[in-house]
């Protein structure tokens, strides 16, 4: 029953008569719920239902908030980057080896996400203005170690700054901080245009 009711929290269905603005707001406060329940780092590879996959909500990775996030207004990153994967595998990295997309985990790698969303339109350009950055926005980044990050910029001011905090899953549960320019940025996506 709780798992229904998470469920329903995380993925109701957007109506289709929502405006761009409507849109971008039920994903920025789906990415701030989870840091209410989304507790845990968790890298593990697991077999999930497809589509609308997941692995339980207590935990995830930084992928699993963009996910989720999206999943809020009905966009199912697990399908898309699937279907995409499937229909040109070579214009995707090949950093794990693979020899065909595999919809259990290939939504869940950032180099993938940021692939998807510079194939269909979304990336815009890198800058080192706050005030480009604009709540809703997907931003990955290089963190020490050479490892891929990503994150969704949510509508809370950052005191004393020109930009607003950050919803991501760095090692400790789904987290609001100040992370914006913490880390080289790779990548900045704007889903809704």
């Amino acid at each position: 029953f709780l798992i229904l009711i998470l469920g329903i929290f995380f993925f109701s269905a957007a109506p289709s008569s929502l405006t761009k603005s409507d849109l971008i707001q039920a994903v920025v406060e789906n990415a701030r719920k989870q840091t209410r329940i989304t507790k845990r780092y968790d890298p593990s590879y697991v077999n999930i239902d497809y589509p609308l996959g997941d692995v339980p909500m207590d935990r995830g990775v930084c992928t699993d908030v963009v996910i989720r996030a999206l999943r809020a207004v009905d966009v199912d990153l697990q399908v898309l980057i699937h279907r995409d994967m499937k229909r040109h595998f070579s214009k995707y990295p090949r950093k794990w080896g693979l020899s065909r997309p595999d919809p259990n985990i290939d939504h869940r790698r950032v180099p993938n996400i940021r692939r998807y969303f510079e194939r269909t339109g979304k990336a815009l350009f890198v800058t080192d203005d706050g005030s480009d950055y604009l709540p809703g926005d997907i931003v990955s980044w290089k963190i020490p170690g050479n490892l891929d990050h990503i994150g969704i910029v949510v509508d809370v001011p950052v005191r004393a700054a020109n930009r607003y905090a950050v919803v991501h899953n760095i090692g400790r549960g789904a987290e609001i901080e100040d992370v914006l320019f913490a880390f080289e940025i790779t990548g900045h996506y704007r889903y809704f245009r």
